[in-house]
């Protein structure tokens, strides 16, 4: 029997929701993919809805959504044949508004689940089995379970069955010791002809005392506010991407390395015009304010031009994690290795959010977890990611104001926990 992971109530629910009141679209707890929705007609009406609704429609109708039909035949065509107009009045007779968020996540569940089962191949019969029709208990007891776990705790569940899977059959054994004379001779003959030096970062002090950028590294800058750590975490990244620079002092442009490596920069303050313009003032050599300014002098113009075309041309990219968790992180790092090979990873700076302070507290089951708790678990974390992954990872915190007035140097002066510096 085939497997179809799929709650038409929920989906019915969303669709005549968000049809009622489109604002919903906008807003940041929401996030909405084609993959929600199996029936051709639920796509077409959700997906008619959602663009309607980006053109500046504020109010739907009928009358609006099939204007917009009318200069798309195949859709039109799905709109007919279903009845769609009946569909639509018959969603928004039924929809619950103030139950939205359950129906939401528990389309999202489904979601979850289907994507596991189509395009992993996972059966997933021992979570929620759907052919189950004579079993009650086993589908009150599977029901409850999923109503009381989120999506992501869904996933970890799954993840943790491969997980014991790959312990127990991979070829890594767990008990991983070794003599500590084991290969020391091979150690140095390696150390000799490849020193452990990674991908140098800008300034030559800074690599005289870390050796560059290590892959499987992850290396914390601490400064106070409004002293630059994102303009020389963006120059490093430009640094290593881009293969060429303007120098001031040759009055050219000169090739900087052999590799352009790819990096990803994560901005969690900024957005990014603000850190575009940072990194054509770096690779340019132009002051920023001209480029905000519009204003250029000599050559300034013709420079900028042709950074832009070296910027293009790098393997740099760029992603916004404003109000993000330990898990939105995680998930970025993945996707940068394995969408774009990414070894060079660069978050622009560790402070907690409400978004992370949620999941934390959820899966601690802990409420009111103080900062310096939170902060060390995501410097933790990255620590984690940059081993795992073989990558290099950089990220900043802010100084107390103890800096001011101190004479050492040291852990005590990180704002928020001086954990971080474990």
């Amino acid at each position: 029997m085939k497997v179809r992971y799929v709650d038409i109530p929920a989906i019915v629910q969303v669709i005549g929701c968000v049809y009622q009141n489109p604002n919903l679209i906008d807003n940041e707890q929401y996030s909405f993919s084609s993959d929600d929705f199996t029936e051709d007609l639920h796509k077409v009406v959700f997906g008619t809805v959602y663009d309607l609704h980006y053109q500046g429609v504020e109010v739907m109708s009928a009358s609006v959504v099939e204007d917009y039909l009318n200069q798309r035949p195949k859709k039109l065509a799905i709109y007919k044949t279903y009845n769609g107009s009946k569909y639509i009045a018959e969603a928004m007779s039924v929809c619950q508004p103030q139950a939205f968020n359950y129906y939401y996540h528990r389309m999202k569940k489904f979601t979850l689940l289907r994507m596991y089962n189509e395009r992993a191949g996972m059966d997933l019969s021992w979570l929620y089995d759907v052919n189950n029709v004579l079993d009650i208990k086993k589908k009150q007891r599977q029901e409850d379970w999923l109503d009381n776990h989120t999506e992501e705790q869904i996933a970890e569940e799954i993840d943790r069955k491969i997980e014991e899977v790959k312990i127990k059959y991979s070829h890594a054994s767990i008990d991983d010791s070794i003599q500590a004379g084991d290969g020391l001779e091979a150690l140095v003959a390696e150390l000799q002809t490849a020193p452990d030096i990674g991908y140098p970062l800008y300034g030559g002090l800074i690599n005289t005392v870390f050796r560059g950028a290590r892959l499987g590294k992850f290396y914390l800058r601490s400064a106070a506010t409004n002293v630059g750590k994102s303009r020389a975490m963006i120059g490093d990244c430009c640094n290593i991407a881009c293969n060429e620079l303007y120098d001031t002092k040759q009055r050219k442009w000169v090739q900087n390395g052999t590799t352009k490596e790819p990096c990803m920069y994560v901005m969690t303050e900024q957005i990014y015009s603000e850190v575009q313009t940072m990194m054509l003032a770096f690779v340019s050599a132009v002051p920023e304010d001209h480029i905000l300014t519009g204003v250029y002098v000599d050559d300034e113009f013709e420079r900028i031009q042709y950074a832009i075309d070296v910027i293009r041309n790098s393997p740099l990219y760029l992603k916004q994690l404003h109000d993000f968790s330990l898990q939105d992180i995680e998930n970025t790092v993945k996707l940068s290795v394995r969408q774009f090979d990414v070894r060079y990873f660069f978050l622009d700076y560790i402070h907690s959010s409400i978004k992370i302070l949620s999941e934390i507290s959820s899966k601690a089951s802990v409420k009111n977890l103080r900062e310096d708790n939170v902060l060390f678990m995501i410097s933790v974390r990255l620590k984690d990611l940059a081993t795992q992954y073989g990558i290099f990872i950089l990220s900043s915190t802010q100084l107390n104001s103890d800096y001011m007035h101190a004479s050492v140097y040291d852990q005590n002066l990180l704002r928020g926990a001086k954990a971080i510096a474990d």
